[in-house]
């Protein structure tokens, strides 16, 4: 520790990521990348950038991007704001809206674990509601929160979703609060709550790339929302980084999204691997979550999530676990290709067997 580091920056737990593969031989099943190579049109689309864009400085505003994004998801273009990964529209939502005394989020109590790092860095803290007995987020228990409400659907590292009316209800219960919906894993089968975002101005969703589109490498996400709500992070945005998202990510990005019949394609199929690796577990002695994103969370009676994980490495195969108590039965795994899962459930039976 520096001594000319602010008392801030003392206090600070960063967010770990997730151990990246070191070798090309190892089945990474860790941090929930797509299963799938992205869209060839995506790729096409990048390798033929004119080198004049990047000699030029990018868009600041993703005009091509942003219009591409609002036809997706049948919205205007004032209702779409496309930022340099979702985890920075998150970080500039922080700074904008959740960073008084006063706008103290509630968020549940196993979720994402880059909310408390933000809620220490740009706000004034989280509280925390527990988790229902089945791992579901108490949607009522938020309802009863006076300040904002921060939640991703599905939620992570559960998987589960919730319904729009329940949404919808969440929403209108207290239009001067702020709800912050994070569909970070939009795409494999949960429903969206974008088509509520005219209605309700005090709804903010914002989604990445990296799961959806197979881009995280390419680092791009936006926010739909109201207007007038929008504008409030492009001020934010305009004081911290004009020029938040490259030529070329946005160059890929726009043929991404553009790509619907991948996209269609794509999830269908993470959705027909997730039930195969579900039923696969299931038939280990594993309880399994019924996940709408593109990983699940499953539970052994006899092993710790983190015994799993260790085995698994020496088989060169990685998943996620964790040590807290709430999550230490858990391990999580992302949703892969047929034979990488059909790898993984021999290493899980043969350790099981043993």
């Amino acid at each position: 520790m520096h001594r000319l580091w602010s008392h801030t920056l003392q206090r600070l737990s960063p967010y770990t990521p997730g151990e990246q593969a070191q070798n090309s031989d190892v089945i990474k099943l860790n941090t929930n990348e797509h299963a799938l190579p992205p869209s060839s049109g995506a790729v096409s689309a990048g390798q033929q950038l004119d080198v004049e864009r990047l000699r030029r400085y990018p868009d600041p505003t993703s005009r091509l991007l942003t219009k591409a994004i609002a036809k997706a998801n049948n919205v205007s273009s004032d209702q779409v704001l496309v930022t340099n990964g979702s985890d920075e529209v998150l970080a500039f939502a922080w700074t904008a809206f959740l960073s008084d005394t006063d706008k103290v989020p509630a968020v549940p109590a196993m979720t994402y674990t880059f909310y408390p790092v933000w809620a220490k860095l740009l706000g004034q803290g989280l509280h925390q509601v527990t988790m229902n007995s089945d791992l579901s987020i108490d949607v009522e228990a938020l309802k009863a929160w006076d300040g904002p409400v921060v939640f991703p659907n599905p939620n992570a590292p559960t998987g589960l979703s919730l319904p729009l009316e329940t949404i919808e209800g969440l929403v209108a219960h207290n239009p001067n609060r702020l709800v912050l919906i994070d569909e970070a894993y939009f795409g494999f089968g949960a429903v969206s709550a974008a088509p509520l975002i005219s209605q309700y101005d005090n709804l903010l969703i914002t989604r990445s790339f990296s799961k959806s589109h197979a881009l995280a490498g390419l680092r791009v996400g936006y926010a739909l929302a109201h207007a007038s709500l929008l504008e409030g992070l492009r001020r934010v945005k305009d004081s911290f980084n004009s020029y938040p998202v490259d030529a070329y990510a946005q160059c890929v990005a726009t043929a991404a999204v553009s790509d619907s019949a991948w996209f269609a394609k794509a999830s269908a199929t993470v959705e027909e691997n997730r039930a195969a690796l579900a039923a696969g577990l299931t038939q280990l002695g594993f309880s399994v979550l019924p996940s709408q994103a593109n990983f699940v969370l499953a539970s052994h009676p006899e092993h710790t999530g983190i015994v799993l994980t260790e085995y698994l490495k020496t088989q060169n195969i990685l998943v996620r676990s964790w040590s807290s108590d709430d999550l230490l039965p858990w391990v999580r795994i992302t949703v892969g290709t047929k034979d990488q899962q059909a790898c993984l459930l021999s290493a899980l039976a043969d350790y099981l067997n043993d």
